[in-house]
C-alpha cells in the first residue's frame, strides 16, 4: 500500500480513531461516496460533505437521507473540525480543504480504507473483480444471497433492483464488494481493491483499461497479482481461467483456484444455454458432475457465465442448490445494463453502461441472441478517458458486428485529448461501412435522436451504449418517437 501521506502529515493519524461522531467527505456526490455517507448516516455518524458540483440526482439522494451538501471546496467546511474525513478520488493534494485536514492534522481515510474498516472488517469478504461483468455479478450475488436468507451487506458501482440503491450495510456474515482497479485516492495510486479484505474473490476478465492511470495492461496485472496474494490459505478464487491473462494472475494463487466457463477443463462449466428475451437457461456442471439447472432474467452468454461464477460463490458460502437457484432467478437486473427504457410505436429503448470494446461487443451480441429476428441499432458515445482516446480505434469494428446499424456520437470536448491521440467516430463509421455494415457519426445528440426518428420502424431494438448521461437521449429518443 502507498506510505504517501497527505502533504507532511503523521503518518500516524492516517487511522480509524476509536470513537468517531462526525465524518466529513470530500467529494461526497460521487456515486461510491454518496452510498458511504449513506451507510454512514445509517450507522448513526453525523456526515457532512462537499463536492465542485452539487446537483440532482445525488443531491437529492443525500437531502432524501438528511445530507445536505455544501457546494465548492473551501477551508470552512471543516470548521468545526470533524472526527475523521474521508478523501475522494477525484480530489488532489492543492484543494483547499484537503490543505486545511492537513493544517488540522485530523485523521483521514481513503473510500475503500472506511468501507473495510467500518463495514466489510469480521464479515466474510465476497470481492468480485474484473475488467467486464463486474457490477452486474456483484449485483446478482447480492440479490441472491439476500433472496436466500442471508442478509449480506453491500456496496456496488450500479442500482440493484431489487434495493433500488447500490449499498446496504445488512447484518448477515458476508459483505459484497465490487472490487474496483480504479486508483484509491491522490495519496494512494494503487487499486481499490487491495482494501478489501477478500475471503472470497471472483475475476471474471481481464484487459487494459483505464488509460488515464494505467500505462499497459502489465500494469493492471500487477495489481491483480496483488489482490490475489492477498487471500488467505482457506480462501477461493473463482476465476475465468478461459482469459489467458485471468489464468496468468492466479497462476500463483495462495489457495485455492476454482475455474468458470464453457470447456470440459472448467470446474465450473456452463453448458447448453439458450437465451431469449426476458430469460437465459442453462445447465451447471461441477468437477463434471452435474449441479444445477439455472435459470435468469438476463440474456446473453456472457450473463450465464456471471451467473455460473455467483454459483460458485455461493456454494463456498454454504448455500445449497435450490437456494442458488431461487437466488439468480430473483435477481431482476441492474439500472444502465441492458435496462429497457421504454417502448414506443414498437421500437425498444434499451440502455446500457457498455464502453469499452469487449463490452460493448458481448452486450450487443446478447442482445443479438435475445432478440434474433428483430433489426438492432446501436448507438455509441465515447465518453471514458480510455474510450475518448485512439487506442481502441480498430477493436471497435469488431465490437459493432452483431449490429444492424451503428451511429456513433463524435468525441465531445468537454474532456479534451490530444489532436493526435483522439478517437474518431467518423473513422469508426467509415471502417464500418466499408465491411458492408450501415453506420454514420454524428457531431450533435439532437442529429441522432433526428435520424432514429426517420429511419426507425416497429420491432426495432435501439441499444443506447455510454457510461454518462448521453444528454438524456434515452429519454428525448422516446418523446421524439412518439
Amino acid at each position: 500500500m502507498a506510505t504517501d501521506s497527505l502533504l507532511d502529515l503523521d503518518p500516524e493519524l492516517n487511522r480509524c480513531p476509536d470513537r468517531l461522531r462526525s465524518i466529513h467527505l470530500i467529494g461526497i456526490c460521487g456515486t461510491a461516496m454518496a452510498a458511504l455517507a449513506g451507510m454512514l448516516k445509517e450507522r448513526g455518524f453525523a456526515v457532512s460533505g462537499s463536492d465542485a458540483n452539487v446537483y440532482p440526482p445525488m443531491s437529492v439522494f443525500l437531502e432524501q437521507l438528511g445530507i445536505e451538501p455544501r457546494s465548492g471546496y473551501q477551508a470552512e467546511h471543516l470548521t468545526p473540525p470533524a472526527d475523521l474525513v474521508i478523501v475522494g478520488n477525484v480530489v488532489s493534494r492543492p484543494n483547499p480543504e484537503v490543505q486545511e485536514l492537513a493544517r488540522l492534522r485530523l485523521p483521514y481515510l481513503s473510500l475503500p480504507q472506511t468501507l473495510s474498516r467500518l463495514f466489510i472488517d469480521g464479515r466474510k469478504s465476497l470481492v468480485v473483480t474484473g475488467t467486464h461483468g463486474k457490477t452486474t455479478s456483484s449485483s446478482m450475488l447480492a440479490t441472491a444471497l439476500h433472496h436466500a436468507g442471508m442478509d449480506p451487506g453491500f456496496m456496488i458501482g450500479g442500482i440493484v433492483r431489487q434495493f433500488g440503491a447500490n449499498y446496504r450495510i445488512g447484518g448477515g456474515p458476508c459483505f459484497v464488494t465490487e472490487g474496483d482497479e480504479y486508483d484509491t485516492a491522490f495519496f494512494d495510486k494503487e487499486s481499490k481493491f487491495l482494501h478489501y479484505r477478500p475471503d472470497i474473490a471472483v475475476i471474471t476478465s481481464l484487459e487494459f483499461d483505464h488509460a488515464d492511470i494505467f500505462t499497459d495492461l502489465d500494469q493492471i496485472k500487477r495489481m491483480f497479482v496483488k489482490f490475489v496474494g492477498l487471500l488467505p490459505e482457506n480462501g477461493v478464487i473463482i476465476a475465468n481461467t478461459e482469459d489467458a491473462n485471468v489464468a496468468e494472475v492466479v497462476a500463483d494463487a495462495p489457495c485455492q483456484v476454482e475455474s468458470y466457463g464453457l470447456t470440459k477443463a472448467s470446474h465450473w462449466q456452463v453448458v447448453d444455454p439458450v437465451c431469449r428475451p426476458g430469460e437465459s437457461r442453462f445447465d451447471l456442471r461441477c468437477g463434471g458432475s452435474h449441479f444445477s439447472t439455472l435459470r435468469i432474467k438476463q440474456p446473453g452468454l456472457y450473463n450465464c457465465l456471471n451467473g455460473a461464477a455467483v454459483a460458485a460463490v455461493m456454494h463456498h458460502a454454504g448455500c445449497s442448490p435450490d437456494q442458488i437457484a431461487g437466488g439468480l432467478w430473483a435477481f431482476g437486473g441492474v439500472k444502465r445494463r441492458q435496462e429497457v427504457r421504454g417502448v414506443v410505436n414498437g421500437i425498444t429503448v434499451i440502455d446500457d453502461f457498455a464502453h469499452h470494446p469487449t463490452a460493448v461487443r458481448e452486450t450487443l451480441r446478447g442482445l443479438r441472441e435475445a432478440y434474433p429476428d428483430k433489426r438492432l441499432i446501436a448507438v455509441f458515445e465515447p465518453r471514458t478517458n480510455t474510450s475518448r482516446r485512439a487506442i481502441f480505434q480498430k477493436d471497435y469494428i469488431a465490437a459493432f458486428a452483431a449490429a444492424d446499424l451503428a451511429l456513433i456520437r463524435e468525441v465531445a470536448g468537454d474532456k479534451p485529448v490530444d489532436a493526435g491521440d483522439r478517437f474518431s467516430s467518423r473513422r469508426l463509421a467509415e471502417d464500418l461501412e466499408a465491411l458492408g455494415q450501415e453506420a454514420a457519426a454524428f457531431e450533435q445528440t439532437d442529429l441522432i435522436i433526428d435520424h432514429i426518428r426517420a429511419v426507425g420502424r416497429p420491432g426495432d431494438i435501439v441499444a443506447i451504449l455510454s457510461n454518462g448521461g448521453f444528454d438524456n437521449i434515452h429519454e428525448r429518443l422516446l418523446e421524439a418517437l412518439r
